[in-house]
This record gives structure tokens, C-alpha cells and sequence, in this order.
């Protein structure tokens, strides 16, 4: 993915904007929506401090998208997770430097995703540490590259808000809203490893093992595979303090069992089954990739156990609707979490979505057919506009019905019934202000974050 921050040329700001959303009797709110303050609200699990977890680990929250760990060793310090950027990562440098000046031996990456390994340049400075990952990282990136796909760029833009101005970026549900400058935040170590000034980065200890020990500064910690947000993924545990290290198999959020950027299917039941190693090791505190530490190991073990119970429910679920022969549209409707999983706040639905995860598991075993035969040859989007259209009375009562949708908060209908214009005649500004009012409606009612940005993004865009 391109390093080079998005352009906001053609942006306007949040007032601005707000400003332009009104189509025949509609007219945007002003004040904060339910949704939009439930997500602000957010903002108290990566406010900026770094954590006491035990005597000799600490973790930087909300210096940078994703938390930054220290084990204090005899005669240096195990650095875990580098930030999104050398600039987030030297304000943790210096930040760690008040509790101790003991050099940097060693650094993990969790997994190869930017925003936990694009500022390790700060962190090395004199004797080069050893670096640690697993010998696949970069894997969810790798299948892309090779197939020159372009598109995961725009779509991950949109996803972050990186384009959005600011006072349009609440937080990511996970993260506060930083944009990833020189870094990228969803490229990884070894697809930059050809950048010059970042070779030395790139890990130069792996394993492939399930399991692996190593003793750096006096410390003995574990490295285990655990495959889930990412095939590469791995969890440091740190036996003698109990301390278990998540990567992004874990944060406080329903999560990203997929992510709408676009990327390989993540294994879902492998990511259970991850859980389930983690909890296996009874940690009396467990650290995730994003949001604050879980401290006491009621609470730890709890936590890994209702995300581990969610995702697998998810699953087994769907898995169940499938062999009912129902479609990823019926999925959606089936596949819903059980309510004391439902209404635990940990795992609202902030950064990954169920019915995302729902098409996702029945993309990822069966593929796009969803069994249903008319869906083999199906009308190309165009025709069947043209027939939806001719249905209304013309293009002209079409719109009228997606108006009068919009106006009755009927606003994914309004949005689907603008696509049909759309795809008639691309270059209707009515028709793109009017799906672009709906986007920006179906924004500040979302609670998931990834949803509120692309919704914005696009809605901005078609405002150009």
C-alpha cells in the first residue's frame, strides 16, 4: 500500500458539510446522535498513559493506534509492538526513558499489520536488538501484492477516515483518530523491507514452530502461534508475571473478523480456537493490541472467554444456517449474539460487525453463489434499474420514492434506490447528493466506526 497520506483536497469541513445535507424536505440534525456519542465515549480506553500492568511491564496507550509494551529485563528492556510511526514511537521512547534508560534488546511483532510495526526505527538505537516474529509475517498482505491488487488502498483510506477532516473523525472504536503519515497502517514489515531506511526493521529472528521460548535481558517468554486477525498473528506470554500479550486476536470491541478494506478470509474458527490457548494459560493480566490492559485474572481469563464464546457462536452459527440452505442475506438475520454476549460492553459492535463476520464465514467455505439459481445468470445492475424504474412510472418517480424515503428515515432504502438511479446515469449530481445525504444519515447512526468512516468518505466524495 502507498505510505503517502491521503489528499483532503476537495474536503470540506464537518460545519460545511453538515451544511450541504438537505434534499427536498430533509434536513440532517445538528445535535450529536445517539450513536456518534456512544462512540466518543470510546475515547476512555485509549487515553493517553502508560499503564503499570506489573512491576516490569508497562504498555503505551493512545500514543498511537495500537499499544506498545515494555518488559523491563537485568540489563535491557523487550519492547513488544513498535506504533504506527517513528514520531508516535519517540514520544513512547521517551515516555518509557522516565521509568527506565536500560537499551532496547529485544522487539516482537504481534503480527505484521503497520500501525504495530512502523515506528521500530525508534526504538533501535546503538547495538541492534533481536527482532521476533513468526516466519510468515506479512502474510495477509502477500496473496495482494502478488496479484497487483491496487483497490485495498482506497477502500483502507476510507475505512481509517484518513481522508476525512478531522472534526468529521471521531476515533477508529479501538483507536484514537491518528492518520498514518511516512507509516502504513495496514501494510507490514516485510512489504516495506525494499524501503532503504527500513531493512533494519524487519525481523531478523523467526520461528515456526507452534511454541517458541526466549530469554532476552534475564526474561523468559513464550511465542505461540495464534493465528486470527491475521495469519502471522502470535501472543507473547510472560510466564513468571502472568502477563499475556494478545496482539489483535484481542481488544474491547466485537471484532474484525472482517474487515471492510478488503482483505484474505480470516479463519474465524482458528481465531476461537487462538482464544482458547490464551485462556489455556490462566493469565492474571492480559494485554490486547488496542484498548487498555485487563488487570486480575478473573477478569483477564473473563474477557478472553466471552470474546472466544462470541466468535464461536458467530461461527458455529452461521455454519448451522448454512446447512439450513439459507443465503448470506438470510444469515444476517439468523446469526444474532446471544444477549448476555449482546449486551456486554466489551463486545460492542465498535470495529468489527456480526453480519459482516456472517458473509464473511459463508464467503470463505462456499464461496459467492448462495445457492439460489436465480442467482446464477442474474440482470446486470443496469437493467435491472432500467426495470425497477419502469416499475415506478419512470426515473422520475424512482427519485421521488428515494426522496420520500429519505425524508421518512428510511435511509438504507433511499440509499439502494439512489444506487438504481445511479447506475442509469452516473453523473446525476441530484441523484449523488441525494445517496450522499443517505451516507452521511447512515454514518451518524452507526456505532461501528469503520461503517461511520467509509459512509463519510464516500458521502464526501460524491459531493465533489
Amino acid at each position: 500500500m502507498s505510505t503517502q497520506r491521503p489528499s483532503t483536497t476537495g474536503f470540506r469541513t464537518a460545519a460545511a458539510v453538515l451544511a450541504l445535507c438537505a434534499v427536498a424536505t430533509f434536513q440532517l440534525p445538528a445535535q450529536e446522535t445517539t450513536a456518534e456519542a456512544t462512540l466518543r465515549a470510546r475515547a476512555s480506553e485509549f487515553a493517553r498513559e502508560v499503564v503499570r500492568v506489573t512491576p516490569d511491564v508497562y504498555t503505551a496507550v493512545g500514543y498511537s493506534p495500537a499499544n506498545v509494551s515494555m518488559i523491563v529485563g537485568d540489563d535491557g528492556v523487550i519492547i513488544i509492538d513498535t506504533a504506527m510511526s517513528p514520531a508516535h514511537a519517540a514520544e513512547i521512547v521517551k515516555a518509557f526513558r522516565e521509568i527506565t534508560a536500560l537499551p532496547v534488546k529485544g522487539i516482537i511483532y504481534t503480527h505484521g499489520h503497520g500501525d504495530h510495526t512502523g515506528g521500530t526505527a525508534a526504538f533501535v538505537d546503538g547495538a541492534m536488538p533481536e527482532i521476533w516474529a513468526r516466519d510468515n509475517l506479512g502474510a495477509e498482505d502477500r496473496p495482494l501484492l502478488a496479484a497487483g491488487l491496487t483497490i485495498q488502498q482506497q477502500r483502507g483510506v476510507r475505512q481509517a477516515g484518513f481522508a476525512l477532516p478531522d472534526d468529521l473523525r471521531i476515533n477508529n472504536g479501538i483507536a484514537p483518530p491518528m492518520r498514518p503519515g511516512r507509516a502504513d497502517a495496514f501494510g507490514t514489515a516485510v512489504s516495506r523491507a525494499a524501503d532503504q531506511a527500513r531493512v533494519e526493521t524487519s525481523p531478523n529472528h523467526t520461528f515456526s514452530r507452534e511454541r517458541q521460548t526466549i530469554t532476552i535481558a534475564g526474561r523468559t517468554l513464550e511465542l505461540v502461534q495464534s493465528p486470527g486477525e491475521t495469519d502471522d498473528q502470535l501472543y507473547v506470554w510472560y510466564p513468571a508475571a502472568g502477563v499475556l500479550f494478545a496482539g489483535d486476536n484481542y481488544y474491547k470491541s466485537f471484532p474484525n473478523l472482517y474487515a471492510i478494506r478488503g482483505t484474505p478470509y480470516r479463519d474465524v474458527l482458528a481465531w476461537a480456537n487462538s482464544l482458547d490457548k490464551m485462556i489455556n494459560e490462566q493469565p492474571r493480566a492480559v494485554v490486547p493490541g488496542h484498548t487498555r490492559p485487563v488487570l486480575g485474572p478473573t477478569a483477564a481469563v473473563g474477557a478472553l472467554t466471552r470474546l472466544r464464546d462470541a466468535i464461536a457462536f458467530v461461527h458455529d452459527k452461521t455454519v448451522e444456517g448454512m446447512n439450513k440452505g439459507l443465503t448470506p442475506d438470510a444469515l444476517v438475520q439468523y446469526v444474532q449474539l446471544p444477549p448476555e454476549l449482546a449486551r456486554d460492553p466489551d463486545l460492542g459492535e465498535y470495529y468489527g460487525r456480526v453480519d459482516w463476520a456472517v458473509r464473511s464465514i459463508f464467503t470463505g467455505y462456499l464461496g459467492w453463489y448462495d445457492g439460489n439459481p436465480t442467482q446464477l445468470s442474474p440482470l446486470s445492475p443496469t437493467e435491472e434499474a432500467r426495470r425497477l424504474a419502469a416499475l415506478a412510472g419512470g426515473q422520475d418517480k424512482l427519485l421521488a420514492q428515494a426522496r420520500q424515503a429519505l425524508a421518512a428515515g428510511d435511509t438504507q432504502w433511499a440509499a439502494q434506490l439512489a444506487d438504481h438511479l445511479l447506475a442509469l446515469n452516473s453523473d446525476d449530481q441530484t441523484v449523488r447528493l441525494l445517496k450522499a445525504d443517505a451516507l452521511t444519515v447512515l454514518a451518524r447512526d452507526s456505532v461501528n466506526a469503520l461503517a461511520r468512516n467509509y459512509y463519510l468518505t464516500v458521502a464526501a466524495q460524491l459531493r465533489q
